[in-house]
């Protein structure tokens, strides 16, 4: 089977050769949108999938794999769709209804009785740690590959994701009822 980049680098002249990186990757990133904006995620993907294959081009290994380049691509899709939206994505970091999940994160976790702390602390942190935190929670990216992602270099994101876990742990206390999935503390 081959490797994400060498599919990629056969696509630039074999349009069909692009396909495998579609089938391999589609559920992971459909998850990524479903996640921050549920009613969108469909479109998005399609998205998503559109500018991957025209800026196949783009992808530069140095720059860590196509699957972070990949998600990449997908952050960048989100944020273009939260810009197009009526409202700002922080609208509802502030509980304004908007398309961005965060008014539904305690939805998502087990232990209703700190989601509202939870959320709270996420809306907190700062844009960057929150998404690298949360990459790695909900997507299930190594730390280097979140970087890739949010155009940081590795170890620059190790330390944010450090501040951001600590700060997580500092708000829940040490006998918060929380298990939390995806290693967010």
């Amino acid at each position: 089977m081959a490797t994400d980049e060498e599919v990629l680098a056969r696509s630039g002249t074999d349009a069909a050769a692009f396909e495998p990186l579609v089938e391999r990757h589609s559920r992971a990133l459909h998850g990524y949108f479903a996640r921050r904006a549920p009613g969108a995620a469909d479109d998005l993907l399609a998205e998503a999938w559109l500018r991957a294959y025209a800026g196949r081009g783009t992808y530069d290994a140095a720059r860590g794999p196509v699957r972070a380049w990949l998600f990449g691509v997908a952050r960048h899709v989100l944020a273009a769709h939260w810009r197009g939206q009526e409202r700002p994505a922080t609208a509802a970091l502030a509980g304004e209804a908007s398309s961005d999940p965060w008014h539904a994160v305690d939805r998502r976790l087990d232990a209703a009785a700190v989601a509202p702390l939870i959320r709270r602390t996420l809306a907190e942190l700062p844009a960057v740690e929150r998404e690298l935190l949360l990459l790695i929670a909900w997507e299930q990216l190594s730390p280097t590959e979140a970087a890739a992602v949010v155009g940081i270099p590795a170890g620059t994101a190790r330390s944010r994701l450090h501040r951001a876990r600590t700060r997580l742990r500092a708000a829940l206390g040490p006998s918060a009822p929380l298990s939390l999935t995806g290693d967010l503390v």
